[in-house]
């Protein structure tokens, strides 16, 4: 072979060797810049998660992070953080402080991301206008719909304890929101714990009678939490979610015509029912430290005397995620 033809296979070999690098480096380029998916299971009354979603706001901040979002509607609380503990949900948008009680006693391995302030009025048991029912001991004996582990429930429980009565004494029904407003229409319950919006819509559409609110008796925090797992993966997102929870509460009080406007179209309801909703809830979203924690205990012990949860826990031995770190 001559010294010619050795250089040009030679040439020829390096090209080609440079071709398949360069196309190697593209392919993993285009892997590198694939996003990552992170799932995200909310509820309707998961106000601030709505509000992100309407406005694009939340993937926008999460693009430089490579994340990209799927989002998960459920109807309640307790289904929503069951798919978190089967590791079908990355992050959970706000559920009511019963709900955590009772995913930890089912061993779900959690980690609290925020809370939102207490709203005690945001949640009421409500009985048509014309009913005889007047007081709360008057449930008695009756008909009550709400949804299991939701918020409504320990009001519930909690209302009866300071009336005198135990879980015992009425008859619960657990039903979605949904059901729930369509068999108080019909008479199909006596009574029906819920909480907002549908508690303004029923206000507002219907006869109502509020018999008690939370005032004093169930303060209604909502948390918002992560499977332990993405937290220690992902704090970045985390972050991002955090800050964008905190700036978006308060835009939401501070803009409320705003606010019920754009939500009205994502959520079937009138502005001005949303707005009546809205101005229920405290939208101030903190971190979650152990002292915010006491009223936890409290419902887990309540459910735990009515037979309710499966086994006692320690409500106030969980992960909790700081923003600042």
């Amino acid at each position: 072979m001559t010294h010619s033809s050795s250089t040009s296979i030679s040439r020829r070999a390096a090209i080609a060797t440079l071709a398949a690098l360069g196309s190697g480096a593209v392919l993993a380029q285009g892997v590198a810049s694939r996003p990552v998916t992170v799932r995200l299971g909310y509820q309707k009354s998961s106000t601030l998660i709505a509000v992100l979603k309407a406005q694009g706001a939340l993937e926008k901040q999460l693009a430089p992070l490579n994340v990209a979002l799927s989002w998960h509607e459920f109807t309640s609380g307790l289904p929503l953080l069951e798919a978190l503990n089967l590791d079908n949900l990355d992050i959970s948008a706000d559920v009511a402080d019963t709900v955590p009680v009772f995913a930890q006693a089912a061993g779900a391995d959690l980690t609290f991301l925020a809370q939102e302030a207490p709203s005690p009025s945001a949640q009421a048991i409500v009985v048509r206008e014309d009913s005889p029912i007047r007081t709360v001991a008057d449930l008695k004996g009756k008909k009550v719909g709400f949804a299991k582990a939701a918020g409504a429930h320990y009001l519930l429980i909690a209302a009866l304890d300071k009336a005198g009565l135990s879980f015992k004494d009425i008859e619960p029904a657990y039903l979605t929101p949904a059901d729930g407003r369509a068999a108080f229409e019909k008479g199909a319950i006596d009574a029906w714990v819920v909480w907002d919006p549908f508690l303004a819509a029923a206000q507002r559409q219907s006869k109502v009678r509020v018999l008690a609110d939370g005032a004093g008796i169930a303060s209604y925090q909502r948390y918002y939490l992560a499977s332990s797992k993405f937290a220690k993966a992902r704090p970045d997102v985390l972050r991002v979610v955090y800050a964008e929870l905190e700036k978006t509460g308060k835009w939401v009080k501070q803009n409320p015509k705003e606010a019920a406007t754009l939500l009205s179209p994502v959520w079937g309801l009138d502005a001005a029912t949303i707005e009546q909703a809205n101005a229920r809830r405290s939208y101030a979203v903190w971190p979650v430290v152990p002292e915010g924690l006491g009223e936890q205990q409290r419902i887990a012990d309540a459910f735990l005397a009515e037979k309710l949860l499966p086994r006692k826990i320690d409500a106030l031995n969980v992960a909790l995620f700081k923003p600042g770190a």
